[in-house]
């Protein structure tokens, strides 16, 4: 197959590529530096200059590939709507990447939320992420458009990534600031839950989404879950530092940002990624992030945190 990718020089999408190119699938992906569009082609990865405001050139993409993955922004609706409009009736298949802050709540690490979802569960959802919950709705909702759209929810991400950005957002910032304080620091008491995947997991999910998957299906991603008082102090750990921090919620904010504090690090985002396994056969390796910190995580210099 040929894919159109957004995000391709990220995280996510720099793993999902090193993957397609590695089956032998063709991949384009869209990068806005002209540096990391060489870094890309050395990899097999054919680079599309733009960014997701080019809506002529998400749209001409998305034509000319079998199929396209959204990894880009989960929030950006005018590419999705641009993406969706070019597959039209085309019957291909169209991945958005969200995430499970969706059903995140307001915890400031102070409690855990007994609620646990899954894909057939009644959401919650906060009024800061109506706007992500309405888009993922309007993804699946293409289906009715003839287009084979998907909607693949990842929960907290870790593990060394494949492409040019080897690494996820919770796990290495928490890092980072530990390494800065000498000390491994959580929002509140830090007893809130996060579910987790790895990377590679994940990206089995998509390659299984993209050949298999039918229209208007949504995935959660998910292999097992955890406090962050835990990885805090398996951070402590494998660092050799003396311990965990707690800081209020709002001491957070203020160095760290609202949503920093408030959703990626204070909240509890629980679910069971029920339909992947049952729809798809979804058969995930890892089910413990916390090994993964204490025995994997490499520690060698800041950039690999």
């Amino acid at each position: 197959m040929n894919i159109f990718l957004t995000g391709a020089s990220g995280y996510i999408g720099g793993n999902i590529a090193a993957r397609l190119v590695a089956e032998g699938h063709g991949v384009r992906g869209l990068v806005r530096d002209r540096a990391k569009a060489e870094l890309l082609r050395a990899r097999g990865i054919a680079p599309v200059l733009g960014n997701l405001e080019d809506e002529q050139i998400l749209a001409n993409e998305a034509r000319r590939a079998d199929g396209v993955i959204n990894t880009a922004n989960a929030d950006d609706r005018r590419c999705v709507e641009a993406l969706i409009g070019a597959l039209e009736g085309s019957g291909k298949p169209l991945i958005h990447t969200s995430g499970s802050s969706v059903i995140g709540d307001d915890a400031r690490g102070g409690s855990v939320n007994e609620a646990v979802f899954d894909e057939d569960t009644p959401f919650v959802v906060a009024p800061a992420k109506l706007a992500r919950h309405a888009l993922n709705q309007s993804v699946q909702s293409a289906a009715s458009r003839g287009v084979r759209s998907i909607v693949v929810c990842p929960t907290l991400i870790y593990g060394v990534g494949q492409g040019l950005n080897r690494h996820s957002i919770q796990i290495p910032f928490l890092v980072s600031e530990a390494r800065a304080q000498g000390v491994a620091r959580v929002v509140g008491e830090g007893v809130n839950r996060w579910s987790t995947v790895h990377i590679d997991d994940l990206t089995d999910l998509y390659l299984l989404a993209l050949h298999h998957a039918p229209g208007g299906a949504f995935y959660f991603a998910e292999n097992g879950e955890v406090s962050f008082a835990a990885i805090g102090s398996a951070i402590a750990e494998r660092l050799g530092l003396s311990g965990v921090e707690s800081i209020p919620a709002e001491d957070a904010a203020r160095l760290w940002g609202t949503t920093r504090a408030f959703y990626t690090f204070g909240s509890n985002s629980r679910v069971i990624a029920r339909r992947a396994r049952r729809e798809l056969g979804w058969n995930p390796r890892h089910d413990s992030a916390l090994t993964w910190i204490r025995e994997e995580m490499p520690i060698e210099n800041e950039e690999h945190p």
